[in-house]
């Protein structure tokens, strides 16, 4: 139940033809305490809640459990979250070993394109494709539980 994962901004739209699968995903915030993130998420048509734990010192790494839930149960959910809800289509990407996770960020975040990749230790090496820019793990502005109260338009 350790999420460890890595963050990166996204220097081209060059992994759209590179992508094996995109999904629409609406999401808010239940809680966005510094200790706990409480997320709602309807990814598709799948619901789901998630359950995150403090980064640690390098952001590398956190507590994380998520429980899928119906999409009527999402959609209700979403409806007592916090103001701010993230828009945002993910795209899938295979680079090598791994599979990068490319999210496109719309309204208030409109602009932002983010990379994650999720390892299975902290020191994993990866390949790092030709549009994969600055690292922005555990830089805590690009957390989407941030992104929501302060969104990319407004920096």
């Amino acid at each position: 139940m350790i999420e460890i994962e890595r963050k990166f901004l996204v220097t081209s739209n060059q992994y759209k033809t590179q992508a094996f699968n995109k999904t629409r995903i609406i999401q808010g915030f239940l809680n966005t305490h510094k200790d706990r993130t409480v997320r709602v998420r309807l990814k598709g048509d799948t619901g789901y809640l998630t359950v995150k734990g403090p980064s640690s010192i390098n952001g590398l790494s956190r507590f994380e459990w998520e429980k899928e839930i119906l999409k009527e149960e999402a959609e209700a959910l979403l409806k007592l979250c916090e103001p701010g809800i993230i828009d945002k289509t993910r795209f899938e990407v295979k680079h090598g070993e791994h599979t990068f996770e490319i999210d496109e960020f719309y309204e208030d975040n409109e602009g932002l394109v983010l990379a994650e990749l999720e390892l299975e230790s902290e020191n994993e090496i990866f390949e790092k494709p030709i549009w994969l820019g600055e690292e922005v793990t555990g830089n805590i502005k690009y957390y989407n539980s941030l992104l929501s109260k302060h969104p990319y338009k407004t920096w």
